[in-house]
């Protein structure tokens, strides 16, 4: 608590040096939450490459120096002091610097305003706090929750870089440009009222998640703010995984015409500068097209997850269906073939085909497949259970046994070798529900949960784009979870080039069912089935792993709905 005092009480007016070109530099790096040292090390890291590379001033992404988004740790004291402690060592170790540095960190609010931290953004030079400006907006939709912690900025003021008045903002604060949103969620447009104060240059901070099209969007609304002030605007953003949340980074420079002049790696840790005056700087390659931005989103959230919580090994069940395949090729890319393990389970009605198919794909990959037959243990099960079950036919009670089998070797898997189980089931089934609670949903993360079925035969086409990884046969047959003789999803499921619109429709969009049966020119009755299975299936996806979030309304906190109620729209 003394560092904070110290560091916070040696504030002092801004200096003003009159130095017309600024090159700055976009520092776009992975945080992991808590790990204070850890944060600050990179921090140093990247502002000594900054500082090398000419730059005078660097940016660091939103609460960069405890990691984003914090949650509930931001309720205990001692974390919010730790983060103030890291900030005065940044500012230590960069006293004899001529750089500036600019990160965003939590600060105590004072009595009275409602909530007892803020969001805010530090400007650190030569080894003293000279500016320090709190976030004003708070999001608190979909995956946002900071008005829970958060109090917002009281004002918002403008800060002196090299002689120029500079308005600094974070996040959401640049989200509300009446120019460009048609439905705003603010009266106030902070960007608006620092222009009004006379600002010649727009940064902005932010920890601002990946789904899809989601860069396209931020590049268009921050080009509107540019165009409109008729200034640069300058953005970075945080990469990296924290639990369910992908940031892409993807941080920008914008000159007054909207042009982009600079902009950071996609899904990368990465630094870039730029000049101001000059209205140059570095453009990293993007990916490809949203399918191949989509893999690298999932890739990242795979990798960052599992080593974030401190293990390297994954174990994966191998079916021989896309689904799969497709987690197994993730988690290939995210951790190396060498930590990926895979177990083929075959049941009495698995095919042949199946386990040809899923050693091939594992010989593609370079991965370890072990097979485990699960014909006595299923036997084993059906003999105990014969006493109880007497005088009823097989169902699905039967076909569940054979999944939850499967679960518990899984996990049996995990605790001996300590790897991670990822899920392999993908959005349009957990939709629905046709998924097995304590069988193929046991796992530590659903990699392909935020993934609808058709959107993942788009993304196994995009992997075998350049060579045959995952099997031909594996992408020919009919969806089948093999649990009966014959079984295929369409027994239970209407296709899923018909099915996936409708659950885009109602899960992400919230259309009623006459709605999308109305636009698709579908079967009404067809379309109140397939919503009443989505919301009979909520208890089963309040137990499911997390899921990576790669769409705009994913499964998990962003979409919330109570299991005991009677729907009727």
């Amino acid at each position: 608590m003394a560092c904070i005092r110290r560091c916070l009480t040696s504030q002092r007016p801004p200096r003003r040096c009159y130095t017309k070109r600024v090159k700055v530099a976009l520092a776009q790096i992975d945080p992991t939450i808590g790990d204070f040292s850890g944060n600050t090390a990179k921090i140093l890291a990247f502002t000594r490459r900054a500082q090398q590379g000419g730059a005078r001033l660097v940016l660091f992404p939103e609460l960069a120096i405890c990691g984003y988004p914090p949650a509930d740790l931001l309720e205990k004291p001692a974390f919010v002091a730790r983060c103030g402690e890291a900030l005065c060592e940044i500012a230590r170790a960069t006293a004899r610097d001529p750089i500036a540095v600019i990160a965003g960190y939590v600060t105590a609010a004072e009595p009275g305003a409602g909530k007892h931290v803020r969001n805010s953004a530090a400007l650190v030079r030569q080894g003293h706090v000279e500016f320090v400006q709190s976030k004003m907006l708070l999001p608190y939709y979909d995956v946002f929750d900071e008005q829970r912690y958060f109090a917002p900025a009281a004002r918002q003021s403008l800060c002196d870089i090299d002689g120029q008045p500079v308005a600094l903002t974070i996040c959401e604060d640049a989200w509300n440009d009446k120019s460009f949103w048609e439905n705003r969620l603010y009266t106030v447009d902070p960007v608006e009222e620092l222009m009004k104060q006379g600002a010649s240059l727009i940064l902005n901070i932010s920890a601002s998640p990946w789904w899809r099209d989601k860069r396209a969007l931020r590049k268009e609304m921050l080009a509107a703010i540019a165009k409109r002030h008729r200034v640069p605007v300058v953005m970075v953003n945080q990469v990296g995984g924290d639990d369910s949340l992908v940031f892409d980074g993807s941080s920008l420079v914008i000159a007054p015409s909207g042009e982009v002049i600079a902009q950071a790696k996609s899904f990368e840790e990465d630094l870039i500068f730029a000049d101001l005056d000059a209205l140059t700087g570095d453009m990293r390659e993007q990916p490809g097209d949203e399918d191949d931005a989509m893999l690298e989103a999932l890739t990242l959230g795979t990798r960052d997850y599992v080593r974030k919580c401190g293990f390297s090994k994954v174990v994966i069940a191998l079916s021989g269906g896309i689904d799969s395949a497709l987690v197994a090729v993730i988690a290939v890319r995210a951790l190396g073939a060498e930590n990926v393990t895979t177990l083929g389970m075959p049941s009495p009605y698995s095919s042949p085909g199946s386990i040809d198919d899923s050693l091939q794909l594992a010989k593609n990959l370079g991965i370890r497949y072990e097979v485990v037959p699960i014909d006595e243990i299923f036997g084993g099960f059906n003999h105990a259970l014969a006493p109880v079950f007497a005088g009823r036919q097989p169902d699905i009670t039967e076909e569940n046994v054979q999944s939850r089998i499967r679960g518990a070797l899984l996990m049996a898997f995990s605790n001996k070798f300590n790897a991670l189980v990822l899920t392999t089931g993908n959005k349009s089934e957990m939709s629905t529900g046709y998924c097995t609670l304590y069988g193929d949903m046991v796992g530590a993360l659903a990699v392909i949960g935020d993934v609808f079925k058709t959107r993942v035969y788009d993304l196994c086409r995009s992997v075998n784009r350049e060579r045959e990884v995952i099997p031909r046969a594996i992408l020919e047959k009919p969806p089948s979870a093999e649990l009966r003789p014959g079984q295929k999803d369409t027994d239970s499921l209407p296709p899923y080039e018909v099915l996936d619109p409708i659950l885009e429709a109602y899960v992400e969009h919230y259309e009623s069912p006459e709605n999308i049966a109305a636009e698709r020119g579908l079967d009404l009755e067809m379309v109140r089935a397939v919503v009443k299975m989505v919301e009979r299936s909520e208890y089963k996806r309040q137990q499911a792993a997390l899921v990576l979030k790669v769409t705009p309304k994913a499964f998990g906190m962003g979409r919330r709905f109570p299991i005991a109620a009677k729907v009727q729209v």
